[in-house]
């Protein structure tokens, strides 16, 4: 392909809205431009790179022994009522009606519509397992799309559904999947760990997610320094912290007392003033739970030196989302605002304890009572009690898994695999006959790549200030052949003899024969478009010599004409 013929219009300036580098660059670069709030077209450079991670996803799911589908994007509103997703994917779903008033969704996902497409054409244990996939257009309404392709609305998505006999077979097709998405990733030349999830609106018994590893990254990663661990911060686990039995407590010689604290709110105004830790409290937060009929005032109870963590939270009370109360809320439910306490609640409060705190004597907690604490609790009097992991893990707790030290680091999620069940199958009525004629419903997995958001993901985890370092699988072209002047002929003749021997080699190469752009603005653009090699046919040219520039390291190495097309092959 030549410069001349394609459609690439680069540019300096990058929107004001572009924080992220991949979200700059993609545009500068001429590979996306936007059409609406996260909505983009990607001209002929970004569909080249589409494509290409599109072809690695499909030949490794191919070789997996996936069959390739494509379902419709807009699915009838009826198989997500029946499934109970209609309104759990709350205002991220895009609905819409036809001329005649029936009611569609544009997919965000498409577990419902695989299930209705299985179902009834599987009958028999026989022809199990079965696994389909697609890569197809999905939609979310993101209320607040923001860094380009990372968070768009509209998108390219690989979902992939598995259907089985047994919750064993399920989990070998789920491990399989695990080991095919890290060759994906490997072969794409990304940086990843595979962690731990949340498994969200998908649900199922557990999930991972592939995270690439980016400073850029929206979620934050819990790993271990000395083992394999890592998880999603909101499904992340630790190692019970180790407390010291407080004075020697115990249930038999525990007393509590309630002790007048006037004016003290906070965890550490009453640590101070009782000259305790804050590891001897629990630190009450008070919470909005929002459910699909109804909504209520909850409190979720941790210990002091510990942070809630939302997702862990949302999931306690089965809730759709968490919203902060506000002083009216708090209020009418008949709770003290900085006094709150798991003893001697208002009856009719949804209350949680985190795991940690199950059987803890000696802690200090809110009396429900304006100005005053208990000192001296003991938990295990306490009756009809939720425990539940609620605390966000942090830096420099203990691995559960080996005892080593758990640090942060940012990911961007590139994959989810989900252990499904019978979550979709059952309530969808989808069924099979097993080896004693019994009606079962299918075991499932699902697993997702957004494949659209690669694009930005290459770029975020290889880049410089000058733009784009495509890797080799991913480049739109291997080698960048720049003509410096195209109007001396023996320029021009020298860069398509190159050009035509590269492409008889099997390397991808674009030629830069740009008559009416200048060296340096030809040398920016493929420093921003970032090829993974430029060859440079200029004022060496007499001697015999061209440049090979590596735009990873940006060093140049000066090779003969007659040696180009194989140091280049050696390289590539």
């Amino acid at each position: 392909m030549k410069f001349s013929q394609m459609f690439i219009p680069t540019t300096k300036e990058a929107p004001k809205d572009a924080t992220l580098p991949s979200h700059q660059f993609l545009i500068r670069a001429g590979f996306i431009n936007q059409e609406g709030a996260g909505l983009y077209n990607f001209m002929p450079l970004g569909k080249i790179v589409l494509d290409k991670i599109r072809a690695v996803v499909k030949e490794e799911l191919d070789n997996a022994g996936l069959n390739e589908v494509q379902l419709s994007f807009v699915t009838p509103t009826t198989l997500w009522e029946e499934s109970g997703r209609a309104s759990k994917m709350g205002l991220e779903m895009l609905r819409i009606k036809d001329r005649k008033g029936s009611d569609f969704v544009l997919s965000p996902t498409n577990e419902e519509a695989m299930v209705n497409l299985v179902k009834n054409r599987v009958t028999s244990y026989k022809d199990l397992p079965v696994h389909l996939y697609q890569i197809n257009t999905k939609f979310r309404d993101e209320a607040r799309p923001r860094f380009g392709l990372m968070r768009g609305r509209e998108f390219l998505m690989k979902d992939s559904y598995s259907f089985h006999s047994s919750e064993e077979d399920m989990i070998r097709e789920f491990n399989l999947m695990e080991e095919t998405y890290k060759k994906i990733f490997t072969r794409l030349g990304l940086e990843f760990r595979v962690v731990a999830a949340d498994s969200g609106a998908i649900g199922g018994s557990g999930s991972k997610e592939f995270m690439v590893l980016a400073n850029s990254g929206e979620d934050t990663i819990v790993v271990c320094e000395e083992c394999e661990y890592g998880a999603n911060i909101e499904a992340a686990t630790r190692a019970k912290k180790e407390t010291k039995n407080w004075y020697e407590l115990t249930a038999e010689n525990i007393k509590m007392e309630k002790v007048l604290t006037a004016g003290m709110k906070t965890i550490e105004d009453v640590s101070n003033f009782l000259s305790t830790p804050k590891a001897q409290s629990i630190k009450a937060v008070i919470k909005k739970a929002i459910y699909e009929e109804k909504e209520e005032v909850v409190v979720f109870f941790v210990r002091g030196n510990d942070e809630l963590e939302e997702t862990k939270a949302t999931n306690a009370v089965d809730a759709l989302e968490l919203l902060d109360a506000n002083d009216a809320d708090i209020l009418d439910a008949g709770l003290v605002a900085g006094y709150c306490g798991p003893f001697n609640l208002p009856e009719n409060i949804n209350f949680v304890i985190d795991n940690e705190l199950k059987d803890e004597v000696g802690l200090v907690c809110g009396a429900n009572e304006i100005d005053y604490h208990f000192t001296g609790t003991d938990l295990t009097t306490l009756k009809d009690v939720k425990y539940f992991d609620l605390i966000a893990v942090q830096e420099g707790d203990i691995c559960s898994c080996c005892g080593g030290k758990l640090i942060h680091t940012k990911g961007i999620e590139a994959g989810h695999i989900f252990q499904l069940g019978t979550k979709y199958s059952e309530p969808l009525g989808a069924n099979f006959l097993d080896e004693n004629g019994k009606s079962k419903p299918f075991v499932m997995g699902t697993y997702g790549i957004g494949v659209s958001r690669l694009v930005a993901t290459v770029v975020e985890q290889h880049h410089d200030d000058k733009g784009c370092i495509w890797t080799k699988e991913t480049a739109p072209f291997m080698v960048d052949i720049i003509v410096s002047n195209a109007k001396k002929e023996e320029e021009l003749t020298a860069g398509k003899k190159i050009y035509n021997d590269l492409k008889i080699a099997g390397i991808s190469t674009i030629l830069d024969d740009r008559v009416n752009a200048r060296f340096g603005f030809k040398m920016s653009d493929f420093e921003l478009i970032g090829f993974p090699y430029a060859v440079v046919v200029g004022k060496k040219l007499p001697d015999g010599l061209v440049e090979i520039v590596n735009r990873k390291t940006l060093e140049k190495e000066e090779v003969s004409l007659a040696e180009v097309v194989n140091k280049l092959k050696k390289l590539i």
